[in-house]
């Protein structure tokens, strides 16, 4: 009795394996066929659920569609300016009348810090070069070289396009780090060439308050952020690219 009950139990353990086995295989078969021909529309669905659609967070669709490179720098502005340092990070000429934030990546400045300070206000960010790369080494294997090859990506990320997991991280990173810029519907993307620097703004200008996210490279590729809140709608783009024209690293 005792070996028909261990052979009967032996059979059921080979019959649960076996269950197993062929689940991971239906599995495994079913994962390959999303992949290769639904994978698309899934990520897009799950992008979706997660993150937002582009009814909801508009910017998610939208790509720079200008080049900034011929500006001019206002020196009389620029001589109402006010060097604030942050060292041994970066050191920046600013108007009196912001509050200056100098935040970390490790946090969500723009949102944690927003119902903490009202009015105008200046958040600043450093990294120094290949710091997103570093961050995601793997990154590179899909042909991104620097942290600008990083974040140029991000600011195309569309979620319309997504075809890829790549496509999917990006459309993320976009969610991510974008701040708050109003009514989505009005923001403009742009690249810019000015002097020794180069990078992407993300801007709306309205008629109560402006915000600007201004993401600037120079040309020892340290990455500097610059995320404005206009409360007062006191600066327009030409006085924000005399601000980017001053950010370096600290001496």
């Amino acid at each position: 009795m005792a070996s028909f009950n261990e052979q009967q139990g032996s059979s059921r353990r080979e019959d649960k394996a076996l269950r197993i086995v062929l689940i991971v295989i239906f599995l495994g078969l079913g994962f390959a066929f999303v992949a290769k021909f639904a994978g698309p529309e899934l990520l897009k669905l799950y992008l979706k659920s997660g993150v937002g659609d582009c009814e909801n967070i508009p910017i998610l669709c939208m790509t720079p569609e200008e080049n900034i490179a011929k500006i001019n720098i206002d020196k009389e502005y620029l001589s109402k300016l006010l060097i604030n340092k942050f060292p041994p990070d970066l050191q920046i000429y600013l108007p009196n009348e912001f509050t200056v934030v100098k935040e970390l990546i490790t946090k969500v400045y723009y949102k944690k810090k927003k119902r903490v300070l009202g009015g105008a206000i200046i958040y600043l960010l450093y990294e120094k070069p290949d710091f997103f790369v570093d961050l995601f080494p793997q990154l590179k294997n899909r042909g991104i070289k620097d942290d600008y090859d990083f974040i140029n990506r991000t600011m195309q990320a569309k979620l319309n396009e997504v075809k890829t997991l790549t496509d999917t991280f990006f459309v993320i990173m976009k969610g991510i780090f974008i701040p708050d810029l109003g009514e989505q519907k009005n923001v403009k993307m742009a690249t810019f060439l000015l002097q020794d620097k180069k990078g992407f703004i993300n801007y709306n200008i309205g008629k109560k308050e402006n915000f600007f996210d201004c993401n600037v490279f120079d040309r020892q590729r340290n990455f500097f952020k610059i995320y404005i809140k206009d409360k007062q709608a006191s600066l327009d783009l030409d006085k924000v690219f005399v601000i980017i024209s001053t950010v370096k690293k600290a001496e």
